[in-house]
């Protein structure tokens, strides 16, 4: 696991819990900030997957 694996996952959380007070104060806004910090978090995520892949891969 790397940096932007960690950095993906604290975003995702981070998205979802703002997504949550949008539900709850029933803010647009809020709820959409919320799902695109969630899919920002994935991208970082799956971005530090390949790089690890490309890491192992590399290696002799």
């Amino acid at each position: 696991m790397n940096k932007e694996t960690v950095e993906g996952k604290i975003k995702q959380v981070q998205g979802k819990l703002q997504e949550t007070k949008g539900k709850v104060l029933n803010s647009d806004e809020d709820k959409l900030k919320g799902v695109a910090k969630v899919v920002e978090g994935k991208l970082e995520e799956t971005y530090g997957n390949a790089k690890e892949v490309v890491k192992k891969i590399s290696k002799p």
